[in-house]
């Protein structure tokens, strides 16, 4: 697809619009008013035409209409925004082309994700399973004094189903291929006083790459002595309970409590260079993924997979202290606990095998008065936010193994030595036809003495994070057609880094006179090394709205985003080990923003563009299983991003959204030559989706729908630098859903596809094994279809 045809096919299908989206869940998406769509981007009520920011909402209802249940889906109806979830404890959330990643607990996010309004951005806690959700906002550009935690490039904002006066109940379930079952539900029931409302969801399905480590009816090297699942599969559950307490029209307050867990498979990490037995090395068929050996003591679990539970609190009190004044307070609690075990190197080989333990807390805490008056807005408040995790990263490996995969420089003398031997190494130490020759290096460097040395190594990174923050911002209001908002959030930082190791020196290079641990990190010996900074900022934002006429307005923002300064310790290898402090600058951005929002008989959209500024942007570099940050310098990131849609009445709409996003690292003046006019990670150039939602009257109340959709993507790179081995080639998906709803829509039957036409793509390449010199790449989802049936009652 060219990029002419790109931008046609957009306008013709009208975008994937705020307005199509961002209805209000308790209205069918079908006869939802456009007019009265409601959003609270900036924590108050107001029409999305009305909100002098780019917003786009999803509603659940509109989410189950186009067949969505995940973030990653979610976003590709979404302008400027991707989501990648490699796994659920390795989510990439990116909005315009900034990326927030890491798994470090050093790091601060990019993109920050809210969840009732609390900030649960921490990567591996952040990842949140959608179901009986009333909506999802997304607010992009700085938000300094909307976020609790100052938003730097903007923010994905999920909103719970609230618990409503009334009895009322749901039910979806459905079965497709790869075995995937859904069930999910909610039943509420209150008065105008009280409520409560309980919604739960499992998803189960089996992975859809092959592993044929440790299949008793399939040859194999079974390193890891276990027959493994398939990967990229899924098993997750989740409940939600709500109250919600309204003594009287003045005090509005609801208490939410959330678990989400899973248990999926491991990850497909496929690589190009170990086949597996039989000599697949595409990367798209079968994978032999094993782990370790010693994978139960060393890694936490004898398979690959991930183990993850979050719990999560969250009370809100609204109070309307006088006509026209407001306070809201919202506080919440999360605590995570995930461990991921992968096979690193994507091959047979007892050589790359990693866990991650994650854990961590986090509590926030914000209030906010709020005044509004008939010519000004107006709203101060104090936030505080408060997080205590680590990353403790385990790592098993056999010593000779290693010492001929490796591609180092420091291992080139053993190299030659085994080649002599007529041991191949490198990318060679695992045969064609997935055999392993590099098993019995030990036994030539030992000299017959052993067969096989284990070895095993774990680092720690540690982050005990507390910000505190004050924020105001005023609207002035001089008639009825322009208002113009300046505001500012004052953030003090306290940020607190640890780090540990214990990396033993090698067996067979201790023989050879060398002693080093085999990653060639420090050895702490266990003992913790602490360091300790404070940062202020302040941050300002300037917003513009001017009404044209009724269904038209003009917006314009300025705005400052802030990522915090890296506290990144590590350990110095020496006579002592010593403590490595690198405390990497503050990423500042600063965004330029103009659009139109329009709606005008069955005509609604949003069309924007932005130029952002940054100076010391942070990138990500991953060597030898660890990874740190580095500032690459400058950057610009122009863009222009579109949404709309249709409505022939209530029987057809068409939809669609189209984005052109351009960031690049610049050339030249404080950057490194490394990242010189790199493209940012994981951004296509441009992106599009489109499609149609039918409903057709068939009489005795039943109701034929049909929602066929398609999302393109250009070319995107997975890593920076770029190169096009680690990146994936534009492609389009195409999806639908159909089916009847029966009896006045209490009732539904249908079927669904995503990926119809079973497009091969990658979902992420490069990952760890890209850091010791041998990227793995990891296969997106194929075609998955099934049926479905629901009912509300």
């Amino acid at each position: 697809m060219n990029r002419l045809s790109c931008a046609v096919g957009a306008a013709l299908l009208a975008c994937t619009s705020t307005a199509a989206l961002a209805q209000s869940s308790s209205v069918p998406a079908s006869d939802a008013p456009e007019n009265d769509i409601v959003v609270t981007a900036q924590k108050r009520e107001q029409k999305v035409a009305d909100v002098p920011v780019t917003v786009t909402a999803v509603t659940g209802t509109r989410m189950a209409d186009i067949g969505i249940n995940s973030l990653s889906e979610v976003a590709l109806f979404v302008p400027g925004l991707r989501i990648q979830e490699q796994s659920a404890n390795n989510p990439g959330f990116v909005i315009r082309g900034i990326t927030s990643d890491s798994g470090s607990a050093q790091q601060g996010a990019r993109v920050t994700l809210y969840y009732n309004g609390i900030d649960i951005s921490r990567s591996r806690g952040a990842y949140q399973d959608l179901f009986d959700v009333a909506r999802i906002e997304v607010v992009k550009g700085p938000q300094a004094t909307l976020f609790g935690t100052a938003a730097a490039i903007g923010a994905v904002s999920i909103v719970s189903a609230p618990a409503e006066t009334g009895t009322s109940s749901g039910i979806t379930a459905t079965y497709g291929n790869f075995n995937r079952t859904q069930v999910s539900g909610f039943l509420n029931a209150g008065s105008d006083t009280f409520a409560a409302r309980l919604a739960f969801a499992y998803k189960y399905r089996d992975g859809y790459v092959r592993n044929i480590a440790g299949d008793p009816d399939v040859p194999n090297q079974n390193q890891g002595r276990i027959n493994q699942k398939d990967l990229n599969g899924q098993d997750q559950r989740g409940i939600r309970g709500t109250l919600r307490w309204r003594p009287d029209d003045a005090v509005d307050a609801s208490l939410v409590l959330t678990y989400d867990g899973q248990r999926n498979p491991g990850t497909a990490f496929k690589s190009r260079a170990f086949a597996p037995t039989g000599g697949q090395t595409g990367d798209y068929g079968y994978a032999e993924l094993s782990g370790s050996p010693f994978s139960a003591a060393v890694l936490g679990d004898a398979k690959l997979g991930l183990k993850r539970d979050v719990y999560d609190a969250n009370l809100t009190v609204a109070v309307d202290l006088a006509p026209g004044v407001t306070f809201t307070t919202v506080n919440g609690y999360r605590r995570f606990k995930s461990n991921e075990v992968f096979d690193a190197d994507g091959g047979p080989a007892w050589y790359l095998e990693f866990a991650e333990d994650a854990r961590g807390h986090q509590f926030s805490h914000e209030s906010r008065f709020a005044f509004d008056g008939p010519g000004y807005r107006a709203s101060f408040g104090w936030n505080g936010f408060f997080e205590d995790n680590l990353q403790r990263v385990p790592f098993s490996t056999e010593e000779g193994t290693y010492l001929a995969c490796s591609v180092s420089g420091t291992f080139a003398p053993i190299r030659a030595a085994l080649n002599a031997a007529g041991i191949p190494t490198g990318p060679n130490c695992v045969a064609p036809n997935g055999t392993i020759p590099a098993t019995r290096a030990t036994a030539i460097l030992t000299r017959g003495a052993a067969t096989q040395i284990p070895y095993s190594s774990v680092f720690t990174n540690y982050g005990h994070n507390d910000s505190y923050s004050v924020f105001a911002d005023g609207t002035w209001i001089p008639d009825r057609r322009v208002e113009l908002t300046a505001g500012a959030r004052v953030l003090i930082e306290r940020r607190k880094s640890g780090y540990s190791s214990v990396q033993p020196n090698s067996v067979i290079l201790g023989a050879l006179g060398v002693r080093s641990s085999l990653l060639g990190t420090a050895n702490t010996g266990g003992t913790e090394f602490r360091a300790e900074k404070s940062f202020t900022a302040v941050l300002p934002r300037f917003n513009a709205l001017y009404r044209i006429g009724d269904g038209i307005n003009l917006y314009a923002t300025i705005s400052k985003g802030r990522r915090s300064p890296v506290v990144q310790l590590a350990a110095l290898a020496g006579t002592p080990v010593t403590p490595n402090l690198q405390v990497v600058p503050e990423e500042t951005v600063w965004n330029y923003e103009g659009g139109i929002k329009a709606s005008i008989g069955g005509l609604s959209g949003t069309l924007s563009a932005f130029y952002q500024t940054y100076d010391g942007f942070q990138v990500s570099v991953t060597n030898n299983g660890v990874t740190t940050t580095q500032s690459a310098g400058s950057a610009k990131n122009p863009g222009v991003e579109a949404e709309a849609t249709y409505r022939f009445g209530d029987v057809l709409s068409l939809f669609g959204s189209f984005a052109f996003i351009d960031g690049k690292i610049d050339s030249g003046g404080n950057v490194a030559a490394s990242y010189a006019g790199a493209r940012f990670r994981l951004q296509p150039k441009y992106t599009a989706s489109g499609g149609a939602s039918l409903r057709l009257p068939m009489g005795s109340g039943t109701v034929f729908y049909a929602t066929p959709s398609a999302n393109y993507q250009s070319k995107v790179f997975f890593e920076l630098p770029n190169s096009d081995a680690i990146s994936q080639r534009g492609y389009t998906l195409v999806n639908l859903r159909a089916g009847v709803e029966l009896d006045g829509g209490r009732y539904r039957i249908g079927g669904f596809a995503r990926n119809l036409a079973n497009k091969r793509y990658l979902l992420d390449a490069g990952n760890t094994g890209g850091g010791f010199g041998v990227p793995t790449y990891i296969a997106g989802e194929p075609r998955f279809y099934g049926v479905e049936v629901g009912g509300r009652f």
